[in-house]
């Protein structure tokens, strides 16, 4: 009898040992490898890969300036690709977070997988609103220069008096000094002969 519980035990143990081993074992996890869109014909399509050093837009038409942007790929991210457009500067990929699930992205940023067709871009969209100038904001910076008038020349009431000189080159009559200046200056070298001959 205790034969037989030794071994009902030992058996219990066993079991409860395998159920234990099978709930803590970590389950494995089901790895899908990403394989590029399909179409209705089987056969793969195109698709991108986003090659741009940082996240790149993906906007609602080819164009950055009539299309916002309506969501965003990370770098290295992929998606299917739809088709480009007449340019081929862009290229219209699934995007499921999008309005009719279709965004556009600058094809320089990312590397096309496979060929594409065609397709038509959307219409352009309508602006929410149109820039207009307040009149009176646009008035406080239209200065216009202040026009100064010239003068005028006004001519004399009556004739200008031209006024007359006198001529003041001629020589004033008399004896003339410089006759004097030489005849002082001959007396003079001749006293001073007479005195160096006087010493002799």
């Amino acid at each position: 009898m205790k034969r037989f519980w030794f071994q009902f035990s030992f058996w219990i143990c066993v079991a409860a040992s395998l159920f234990g081993f099978l709930l803590v074992a970590p389950t494995r996890s089901s790895v899908y490898a990403q394989t590029a869109a399909t179409n209705t014909l089987g056969g793969p399509t195109a698709y991108i890969t986003v090659t741009y050093i940082e996240p790149i837009n993906v906007r609602s038409g080819p164009s950055t300036v009539f299309y916002p942007v309506i969501g965003q790929l990370a770098v290295g991210s992929t998606a299917p690709a739809l088709g480009t457009d007449p340019s081929h500067t862009w290229i219209e990929i699934a995007y499921p977070s999008a309005p009719g699930s279709i965004g556009w992205v600058y094809a320089a940023n990312v590397t096309l997988t496979g060929s594409l067709q065609i397709v038509e871009p959307p219409p352009t969209a309508t602006p929410l609103a149109t820039a207009t100038i307040d009149p009176t904001l646009a008035a406080a910076f239209n200065i216009q220069p202040t026009q100064t008038r010239l003068p005028t020349f006004t001519p004399p009431a009556s004739t200008l008096a031209v006024p007359t000189f006198s001529n003041t080159d001629a020589s004033p009559s008399g004896f003339p000094m410089g006759m004097a200046i030489i005849v002082v200056a001959i007396v003079g070298a001749l006293v001073f002969a007479v005195s160096l001959f006087v010493r002799r």
